[in-house]
């Protein structure tokens, strides 16, 4: 024996419809916000960039080991030390107006570069002055 049969009004109450409760049901409102979507630092990675303005660089006597081109707005290496060394041999010529304008460089740029940035300097003594200390 099945348990519909057992009890014939459970079969009817589940199957009937009750309008007071359809009409409260039709009266509900709801409204879903999502919490704002956090971005993760370093995603960025996988995102199309901008193709970035290059320039051919100026290739000084060490022109095979330099790269041959740079975004505008930076510098090789061989170049960085090519002005500086200009720029010491012969700062009236090569200022930093001048610098900026040869490498397309921000002036604010070329003058911190000036400031903190000194080339070596090296010097050959003399053979009879090979000892550091001389003997008295």
């Amino acid at each position: 024996m099945s348990r519909d049969t057992d009890h014939p009004g459970i079969q009817e109450e589940i199957s009937r419809k009750d309008d007071r409760l359809l009409t409260l049901l039709k009266d509900v409102y709801v409204e879903s916000r999502d919490p704002p979507v956090q971005v993760k630092d370093g995603g960025g990675e996988h995102l199309p960039s901008k193709q970035e303005e290059k320039r051919l660089t100026k290739l000084g006597h060490l022109g095979d080991l330099d790269v041959k081109r740079v975004p505008k707005g930076k510098i090789s290496i061989v170049e960085a030390l090519t002005l500086l060394n200009n720029h010491k041999l012969n700062p009236q010529v090569w200022t930093a107006e001048k610098i900026a304008v040869e490498y397309s460089l921000e002036l604010k740029d070329v003058n911190s570069l000036l400031e903190f940035f000194i080339p070596f300097t090296v010097q050959e003594f003399p053979k009879e002055t090979k000892k550091a200390i001389k003997s008295t």
